[in-house]
Parts: C-alpha cells; sequence; structure tokens
C-alpha cells in the first residue's frame, strides 16, 4: 500500500478537540465559498489541470480569513498531530492535520470544492483506464474512505520559517486517493516572506522530469494533480508522475493551508 511521504513518520499526538470560538473565528465577509466558485471558470481550470497538472484559483480567501486561518496554528486543540520535518527527512518546517470537527471555513473548502472537482477526475481516471469513479458529493467520498478505515482528517496547517522548505512528495494516504487537492497560501510575498515558491515537478516516461513553479500571492488556491494525471501521447493516453513541495524560505515566514479530499489511514 502506498503512503504519503509525509505519513511515514510517527507524528507527535495533541489534544483533540475544537474550541467552539475558534470553529467559527473566521467569517466569510466575500460571499461564501459555494458563491465564489461558481465565479470562476471551471473549462479553463479544467483545460490548464489536463495541460499542466496544476491550475489556480486567484482570492479564493480574503486577507482576513488568511490571517485567522494563521493565527489557528496556535491553538493544538484544533489538530491531531504535528509534524517537525527536519526529524523525517521530509524538508524543514512543520505542520499539523486539524482533528474533526474541521474549522468551518476548512469544512466549507473541502466540500464546496469537490463537487466541481469530481467530474476532472473520473474523467482522468476513464482516461488512465482506472475503474474506481468518485460519487458527485464529498460526504459519500468520505464514507467510502472510512469504511475502508481511513478515519483521520487530512487538511492541514503548514508553517515554514528562514531557511524551511518542503521535499518533494505525494498525499496519498491510503487506497483510496481523491486524484486532485489544493494548497492555499495565507501569507503574503514580499510583505511576510521571500522565497518559498510553490513547486511540481512532473515524470514522464524516459523523458527528464519537467518543472513547474506556481507564482501565488495571498489568498490564491492552487489545485493540483496528488500523484497522476492523463497526457495523450502519439500512441495514445499515457500516465505521468507528479509531485509538489516549497523552496527554500529565504526571509520571513510562511503558513499554508492544504485541502486534501480523502482521509488518511
Amino acid at each position: 500500500m502506498m503512503k504519503t511521504l509525509h505519513e511515514t513518520a510517527d507524528p507527535v499526538e495533541v489534544e483533540v478537540g475544537a474550541a467552539p470560538y475558534l470553529k467559527h473565528a473566521v467569517v466569510h465577509n466575500d460571499g461564501s465559498i459555494t458563491e465564489r466558485l461558481q465565479r470562476v471558470d471551471w473549462e479553463n481550470l479544467a483545460h490548464e489541470l489536463d495541460n499542466y497538472g496544476s491550475a489556480l484559483l486567484p482570492k479564493l480567501l480574503t486577507s482576513q480569513e488568511c490571517q485567522a486561518l494563521s493565527a489557528l496554528y496556535a491553538h493544538n486543540e484544533l489538530f491531531r498531530s504535528r509534524v517537525v520535518m527536519a526529524r523525517h527527512g521530509f524538508g524543514r518546517g512543520e505542520y499539523k492535520y486539524f482533528s474533526y470537527p474541521l474549522p468551518d471555513l476548512i469544512g466549507d473548502l473541502r466540500s464546496a470544492l469537490y463537487p466541481q472537482l469530481a467530474p476532472i477526475a473520473n474523467r482522468w481516471h476513464q482516461s488512465m483506464n482506472i475503474d474506481v469513479r468518485f460519487p458527485q458529493q464529498h460526504a459519500a467520498f468520505i464514507d467510502r474512505c472510512h469504511a475502508a478505515g481511513q478515519l483521520r482528517p487530512t487538511p492541514l496547517l503548514l508553517q515554514y520559517g528562514v531557511d524551511d522548505y518542503n521535499c518533494l512528495h505525494q498525499d496519498l494516504y491510503g487506497e483510496h486517493v481523491f486524484p486532485l487537492q489544493a494548497a492555499i497560501l495565507l501569507s503574503e510575498p514580499g510583505r511576510d516572506f521571500s522565497g518559498g515558491e510553490f513547486v511540481m515537478t512532473e515524470q514522464r516516461p524516459r523523458m527528464q522530469s519537467r518543472p513547474e513553479v506556481v507564482p501565488l500571492t495571498q489568498g490564491d488556491a492552487v489545485v493540483f494533480a496528488v500523484h497522476n494525471r492523463p497526457v495523450q501521447g502519439q500512441h495514445g493516453t499515457y500516465r505521468v508522475n507528479l509531485r509538489h513541495g516549497v523552496s527554500r524560505i529565504r526571509s520571513g515566514s510562511r503558513h499554508t493551508l492544504g485541502v486534501i479530499f480523502h482521509d488518511a489511514l
């Protein structure tokens, strides 16, 4: 069974149980997440994902929401575990996985993004001759994960300081893997930090890896392939393998929200 690089460690557990006032600390002041996603050109986003394995959702979150989410990092009661990357060879920096129940905004992001991405995920699986198909609603997919023993929530907050970085990896976590995920930059480049670019690599058969750097500003989300994506070749469709990471932080500090749609063993 394949696991994420970040799940090979024995993370330090922290107390579970979200404080009610923190659960509702983030307030939508630019319309609900669902309303914001209705303004997205999903045809163009699907085209970007098909061609590059990643696509940008500019300003999905407001600066106030980004700041409020970053502030949650200090509240251990919201999280199920903490991972210090250097202890396990994952890079430098640290991250924490949220426990259930998720903060409202994170739960909204998960449940509202998934239905927009499920048709793309199903089309990719069909192209790659993978039999698994995904239900239209996220709750039904989570039921599938939980029935297979993947019970641990995977949304996470990542925190980086000077000289921190995240090695190239894949967030797989178990048998049931949704092929797309999202990362949202909560800090402002040039003000809060420098460096720290979101990086992807793509390995095609018998070819060298292709790098892709996705420029992000505060509140931007990048949707990207977790593991494989289909590519049309001269002799049919084949799979390419993708990994993602973060380059070295040159100055300041950087926070990121990771939105993964499958739960973990």
